[in-house]
């Protein structure tokens, strides 16, 4: 169309040239991409600093050629809605946590045990490893392409009661999200698990149809689940980590060298994202004990010894969905990194 234009002698004129100008923006708007990019909490959280991050470098690495639309605090459906739309590619791309994604990839449990990370430097050290990738390569089978793990933290325990013991937790409701190993983690403490959405978890605290909940502190704050919790014990029972992946349909049909600058942006982010989080916890420590409402336990050595050994049978019971061999050769590469 432009070369007839120009041919026919009417692109030479001011308004022809305003008007080939207007085609040529119209075919370049036509041509970008949009990536829309889900998370599940609030804009002022260090994983939508990630989002941001992965945003700015992925569209200046693209020429703009990549418009990443980012979709903070459930906007499009909570993490399970999302998943499923990323596996025919209505999204593209969200750091979604591993347990809500064990019914795709059953490996992706073992992130998830109880107990199984000494410290965030080892636990960053094993996800990045040779190990850690494996576990995030089987999510290719259900649709999904996975960069690097990005994360929420380890967790913290809430009630409205003190817990000191496992035997604190015998007889009580506690949220969990969706997933049969956070289910068993409680029931080995006596406790009720009830699987509940996570944008619904503050209003069933509210209500008394849970007593208490897990959640690393960016969570318990953000999600302002310390206003209806009495207590917040520091336990760190478990790590909360999220699958950075993209759409497998969608990530498919782009070229090799776009899809090298999207593997890259959300691994830089992610790097990003861990940083901010160690900067903002303390932070967000204080502003949750400032408030009032919750009294914050910090658990002796001792007492955190008394659920990890409570908790233990939860490693053997998921085995062999997660896999003998992959959870030996996790226990030694976790001995070997910790012996650093």
């Amino acid at each position: 169309m432009l070369r007839q234009f120009f041919a026919e002698g009417r692109g030479t004129t001011p308004v022809g040239l305003a008007l080939a100008a207007t085609l040529m923006v119209g075919t370049s708007a036509q041509a970008q991409e949009v990536l829309k990019f889900h998370h599940d909490l609030p804009e002022d959280s260090a994983q939508h600093m990630a989002a941001v991050r992965f945003e700015e470098l992925v569209e200046d690495r693209t020429n703009g050629a990549i418009d990443v639309q980012i979709f903070a605090n459930n906007a499009l459906g909570d993490d399970v809605e999302v998943a499923q739309q990323m596996q025919f590619g209505a999204v593209q791309a969200a750091p979604i946590p591993t347990a809500k994604l064990s019914n795709f990839a059953p490996s992706l449990q073992l992130i998830d045990l109880p107990f199984l990370f000494p410290s965030p430097e080892v636990t960053y050290q094993f996800l990045d490893s040779e190990v850690g990738m494996e576990v995030l390569s089987d999510l290719e089978d259900s649709g999904f392409v996975g960069a690097m793990f990005w994360e929420s933290g380890f967790k913290q325990l809430t009630c409205n009661h003190e817990v000191t013991s496992p035997s604190d937790l015998d007889g009580h409701k506690a949220r969990v999200m969706e997933s049969p190993l956070l289910i068993a983690q409680f029931e080995e403490l006596g406790a009720t698990a009830i699987p509940i959405a996570f944008s619904e978890t503050y209003s069933a605290l509210q209500q008394g149809v849970v007593e208490c909940q897990e959640n690393p502190i960016v969570s318990i704050l953000k999600m302002k689940f310390y206003e209806v919790q009495d207590y917040m014990m520091l336990s760190n029972h478990g790590y909360l980590g999220t699958a950075m992946i993209f759409s497998k349909v969608w990530f498919d049909g782009l070229d090799k060298e776009t899809q090298d600058i999207l593997m890259q942006a959300a691994r830089e982010a992610g790097a990003y994202q861990r940083e901010k989080s160690a900067e903002l916890q303390e932070g967000y420590l204080q502003e949750i004990a400032s408030a009032g409402t919750t009294e914050i336990v910090e658990l002796t050595p001792e007492q955190i010894s008394a659920f990890s050994e409570a908790m233990k049978p939860v490693h053997a019971q998921f085995a062999d969905k997660i896999g003998p061999d992959l959870l030996e050769r996790t226990y030694a590469k976790i001995d070997e990194l910790s012996a650093q």
